[in-house]
C-alpha cells in the first residue's frame, strides 16, 4: 500500500496538530486527547478547537478513535505523513554511535557475528527487535581456503570469504589423510581458485582442476572438489536471518495481549515471513515499510526500518521491526548509522 497524495490536503494546523498526537502517541503508547495535546504544545488554539481538528483528522484516515477511550491514536497513514514529510533527518547521539563502533568494529570477528552483534545492539538502543539477513555467498569473492583433518574419514574444509564471511563444509573420505597431502592440496586449490566468487569456482571448477597433479593420498578429495562442486560451492537463496534478543520488544504495551504475543513468537520461530520482506529491499537504502504496507498480514502490526550494507562482495539487510508506535527519527538514524558501519568492517 501506498498514499502518494499523503498530507497534500491538510492545512497547517491540522499538520501541527498531527505532529502532536504523533510525539504525545509514541511517548506514553496512550491515546491522545485534546486537552494533553493543549497542555503539552503551545499550539495557540483552545483544546475545542484541537478536538475539532482531531476529529477532522479522524475523517481523513489520519487518526483513529478507540471505543475505550476519548483520545485518538495515529494510523499508518499519519505515520506514513510524518516519516515523509515532518520528520528532520538525524544522526545518532554520540553515546549511541559509540555503543554501536565499540561493539562491530573488530576486524577479526566473521561477519555472521559482527550481524548478531549488530542486531543485539540495536534492539537496546531502540528497544525493537534487531533484525538482519546474513550475505548470500554465491558473490562473494573466495580469499583462500584450508583443509583439515577432523577425523580418521573426515576432512573439514573452511572457505574464507572477501569481507570476512566464512563456509564450512565437512566431507568424508575414506581413509585419514596426512597432513601433508591436505597442505599440498590445499596450496595447489589457493593457487587455482582464489580471486573467484563462488559461482565462478562452482562453474569452472572441472576446468581449472583438470591438469592438477597430487599425492596418491591427495587424489580422492580432488575428485571430490570436482565432482561436489555445485553442493561444496553453492548457497540456497540469501543467507540466514538474524535476530537480535526480542525481550524489550515483548515488553512493550503493544504485546500485552497473548494474541499480539502469539504473533510475534510465531514471526521470530518460523523466519520465512520476515526474510521475504526483508530481501523486498535489497539494494534500495534505508527503507521504511509501515503497518499494511508489509505484504504479509502477519507484519500489519508492525514497522520495518531496514538498510542494505555492503562489505567487500558481500551484502545483506541489516534493520529493526517494532510496533508502528516508534520513534522513527532516532530508529532510522541508527539503522543507517549501522549500515555504513557493516560496509566497513572487515576490510
Amino acid at each position: 500500500m501506498t498514499w502518494a497524495s499523503v498530507g497534500t490536503d491538510l492545512s497547517d494546523r491540522e499538520v501541527r496538530v498531527l505532529e502532536a498526537v504523533i510525539e504525545t502517541y509514541v511517548e506514553t503508547a496512550e491515546p491522545a486527547g485534546s486537552r494533553t495535546i493543549a497542555k503539552r504544545f503551545n499550539l495557540g488554539v483552545s483544546a475545542a478547537t484541537i478536538r475539532n481538528t482531531m476529529s477532522d483528522l479522524e475523517e481523513r484516515g489520519y487518526l483513529f478513535h478507540p471505543h475505550t477511550s476519548a483520545g485518538r491514536i495515529p494510523t499508518d497513514r499519519a505515520y506514513r505523513f510524518f516519516v515523509d514529510k515532518l520528520m528532520a533527518s538525524a544522526l545518532p547521539t554520540p553515546d549511541e554511535q559509540y555503543a554501536l563502533d565499540r561493539e562491530l568494529t573488530d576486524a577479526h570477528v566473521q561477519i555472521e557475528n559482527i550481524l548478531k552483534k549488530a542486531a543485539d545492539v540495536l534492539g537496546v538502543l531502540t528497544q525493537e527487535l534487531g533484525v538482519a539477513v546474513a550475505p548470500s555467498v554465491d558473490h562473494a569473492v573466495l580469499e583462500r581456503l584450508e583443509l583439515v583433518d577432523a577425523a580418521a574419514d573426515r576432512v573439514l574444509i573452511v572457505l574464507l570469504l572477501r569481507g570476512g564471511a566464512a563456509k564450512t563444509i565437512f566431507v568424508e573420505t575414506r581413509s585419514q589423510l596426512p597432513r601433508e597431502a591436505l597442505a599440498t592440496l590445499a596450496s595447489v586449490l589457493n593457487e587455482r581458485l582464489s580471486g573467484l566468487t563462488l559461482r565462478q569456482v562452482r562453474a569452472t571448477v572441472r576446468e581449472r582442476l583438470r591438469d592438477v597433479a597430487v599425492q596418491q593420498q591427495g587424489h580422492e578429495l580432488l575428485n571430490i572438489f570436482v565432482q561436489e562442486a555445485d553442493s561444496l560451492f553453492h548457497q540456497e537463496g540469501d543467507g540466514p536471518v538474524v535476530l537480535g534478543s526480542a525481550t524489550m520488544l515483548a515488553d512493550q504495551p503493544e504485546f500485552s495481549s497473548n494474541d499480539r504475543m502469539r504473533n510475534l513468537l510465531e514471526l521470530t520461530e518460523h523466519r520465512d515471513v520476515l526474510r521475504r520482506a526483508l530481501m523486498k529491499h535489497h539494494g534500495t537504502g534505508v527503507t521504511v515499510t509501515i503497518g499494511a504496507e508489509n505484504a504479509d498480514p502477519k507484519l500489519e502490526a508492525f514497522t520495518l526500518v531496514t538498510s542494505t550494507y555492503e562489505n567487500d562482495s558481500l551484502s545483506g539487510i541489516i534493520g529493526v521491526m517494532g510496533p508502528t508506535r516508534m520513534p522513527y527519527q532516532k530508529v532510522i538514524a541508527l539503522v543507517g548509522h549501522t549500515s555504513r558501519l557493516m560496509g566497513v568492517l572487515s576490510q
